[in-house]
């Protein structure tokens, strides 16, 4: 299909070669949602995991409270994408509660148009996917957390190393799988995402927050470009894949090493 011209409706579809993937090079629409793609991908990766691990470290204390904020945190993880979206759309506003808050706390000054200014449309986008997963990374986080046993502790207390050296030398290196899984998932979601940017913003404004996803969906149904779209979806495809294997690969090779 990529290799033809058909625009999804014609009964006639005609042999192109490789024009499709070659406009694509050309193609300023492309370029920039692939840009942002990237940026979204390793944003969501950085800060999402690096929160949960902290949250995980967090709830892994002997604090009372600490079931309920288990819960707490973890309850953004399991809402529906686009119900998520569609909430903070509201709430980010110019006359939504997010400004609200900001307006009751400070100066007026401080409020902004989140998801309608193009210089911070995306990172809103990002902190809303960054809200609803950090639970997630935090619960696979704990999960290592607490497979760690307890000797291991003590024997590294005997040993001397308190505080952040035995976070460094102890704790992070038994958090290889966990910090391997967390990674993985988080690149993945990051590069395929479709759903949060699709209600929030629909790519807006401009092509401000346009993926790879959004752009694939435009030309299939909105610009009756199906061909054009596949050869998108098979580019996409192809990055899912090398930065997935990619990182899984140098990842295991990291645990392997640790062992």
């Amino acid at each position: 299909m990529a290799l033809t011209d058909w625009d999804g409706l014609s009964p006639t579809r005609n042999f192109v070669g490789l024009s499709n993937f070659r406009e694509m090079l050309e193609d300023p629409a492309a370029l920039g949602a692939l840009r942002q793609t990237l940026i979204i991908a390793v944003a969501v990766t950085v800060i999402q995991n690096a929160l949960g691990l902290l949250l995980a470290l967090g709830v892994h204390s002997r604090i009372k409270s600490r079931n309920v904020l288990r819960v707490f945190l973890f309850a953004p993880a399991v809402m529906t994408p686009v119900v998520t979206a569609a909430l903070w759309k509201y709430m980010l506003a110019p006359d939504g509660a997010v400004n609200g808050l900001i307006a009751a706390l400070g100066p007026d000054s401080w409020r902004r148009n989140w998801l309608g200014d193009p210089t911070l449309a995306l990172w809103s986008v990002i902190g809303v996917i960054v809200w609803q997963f950090a639970g997630y990374s935090m619960v696979i986080f704990l999960a290592g957390l607490q497979s760690i046993p307890q000797e291991v502790h003590e024997a590294a207390a005997m040993d001397g190393a308190t505080g952040w050296s035995r976070f460094r030398h102890v704790v992070l290196p038994l958090l290889a799988p966990a910090m391997t899984i967390n990674l993985m998932l988080s690149i993945i979601g990051g590069l395929k995402l479709f759903d949060q940017v699709w209600v929030m913003t629909g790519g807006g404004p401009g092509t401000s927050t346009e993926t790879l996803s959004t752009l694939i969906y435009k030309n299939a149904f909105q610009f009756n470009e199906y061909a054009y779209s596949v050869a998108l979806a098979i580019v996409l495809t192809v990055f899912v894949a090398i930065f997935s294997g990619g990182q899984y690969g140098l990842l295991r090779r990291r645990e392997r090493a640790i062992r």
